[in-house]
């Protein structure tokens, strides 16, 4: 069943008794240190640290967006027992910052070098002191600004303002973009496996801090129909941590080990399959073997938007969409905006109904970011209340203010 009311900025279209996901899935995360990853956090870290400051220092987050960084992978030399770095990894700070307010200088690049520092030196130690950075950060302004005589286009003092009473956000928050944001819940159980499987791994757990050998650079493909369960799983090594061939080999068989230990506690009962490095050939010493423990030591590169969705997982069955929330303005990008208020949404209407919930915002360029142009609310639940949504909806809508600062003060974790 479906029904569509017509709403201040667009429509909300309310479908229940939808069905269900099936139980096949196919999932891939990528762990803390695959390239991928890494350029999505330093890009994410690089908005939150401009926004601070300018928020300390002037009262509110100036025009800015780093969501097209990249990192191009350095190059290594890689031994049993030994390692370097003989080329840096280059990080591409692409975007654009409004590099003063009211006449006051903004250390943009000042900003800028020292968080890509912090997070190198947090992230990856051995990588912090080979990297050569490149600042391709403009205000230019957005199309839009046509000159007819001798007055200056509002739309131009957005990334150069004379105070912050020139940002339009400051009266009403529209939409900077024509796009979508998506999401649903809940997670099935192979799903929130692999996540945790993932980050097991790549992260600061018991396994890692007990085997320092143990890379970020994770990586896994699953493959699930509801009982039995393929992975295909890269876990790298840090070659001055290993000292032979044999000791890499015995290391994998350690991996193996704690896979199926967990396989045991998260997926009781399932016939799961791993490949493990699936690229090794042990007798040539082609092996998943680094000297960081992530492969933009070695030529890979990273690019915000390519690795993991705003909800750690890459589902190509489930609803999904193409944007790179990471490193986008906290206040009125909706590629961020809506994508996160889409998740939470969806996890709401499922513990409101039970059942599987989607939500879709699509949003119009110069609309109201809180009148999306049109919602889209699918549920599996035959018997949810049309006007009990509507009340969710509206209260998520009404939530923008509260997400920017929540985004500006770390207390979310995207990808």
């Amino acid at each position: 069943m479906r029904e569509t009311i017509m709403t201040e900025g667009g429509y909300l279209s309310i479908e229940t008794g939808a069905a269900k996901p099936g139980a096949t899935t196919i999932v891939e995360r990528k762990g803390l240190g695959h390239p991928d990853t890494l350029a999505d956090h330093l890009a994410e870290r690089l908005s939150r640290a401009y926004s601070r400051y300018t928020v300390e220092r002037f009262g509110a987050v100036l025009h800015h967006n780093f969501d097209k960084l990249a990192l191009l992978g350095g190059a290594s030399e890689v031994r049993y027992g030994a390692g370097r770095m003989t080329d840096p990894v280059r990080v591409l700070v692409n975007g654009r910052a409004a590099p003063m307010c009211g006449g006051e200088r903004i250390p943009v690049e000042e900003i800028v070098e020292a968080e890509v520092r912090a997070f190198f030196a947090r992230r990856l130690p051995e990588v912090s002191d080979h990297l050569d950075i490149t600042f391709n950060i403009t205000s230019n302004s957005s199309p839009g600004a046509v000159l007819t005589g001798g007055e200056v286009p509002d739309r131009t003092r957005w990334f150069n303002p004379r105070s912050i009473e020139d940002l339009r956000e400051r009266r009403v928050r529209l939409s900077n973009d024509t796009s979508l944001g998506t999401g649903w819940a809940p997670e099935n159980v192979f799903e929130s496996f692999v996540r945790e499987l993932v980050d097991h791994f790549s992260g600061e757990s018991d396994f890692t801090l007990s085997h320092a050998w143990c890379g970020s650079d994770v990586k896994l493909m699953g493959y699930w129909d509801g009982e039995q369960a393929d992975v295909v799983l890269c876990v790298p090594q840090k070659s001055r941590l290993v000292a032979s061939r044999a000791e890499y080999v015995r290391n994998t068989e350690s991996v193996l080990a704690e896979c199926h230990r967990l396989v045991g506690l998260r997926l009781p009962g399932a016939d799961t399959r791993f490949r493990l490095n699936a690229r090794d050939v042990p007798e040539k010493d082609e092996l998943y073997l680094t000297y960081t423990g992530s492969s933009i030591e070695s030529g890979d590169e990273g690019v915000v938007g390519r690795g993991n969705r705003v909800n750690g997982l890459i589902t190509p069955l489930r609803p999904m969409n193409l944007e790179g929330a990471n490193g986008k303005n906290p206040v009125y990008h909706v590629g961020k905006l809506y994508n996160i208020a889409a998740r939470r949404l969806a996890h709401r209407l499922h513990e409101a109904t039970d059942g599987h919930a989607e939500v879709h915002l699509v949003s119009t360029t110069g609309q109201r970011l809180d009148q999306p142009w049109r919602v889209l609310v699918r549920l599996s639940s035959p018997d949810a209340e049309v006007d009990k949504v509507q009340a969710m909806v509206a209260e998520a809508m009404a939530e923008f203010p509260a997400l920017t600062d929540e985004l500006v003060s770390d207390g979310i974790v995207l990808s």
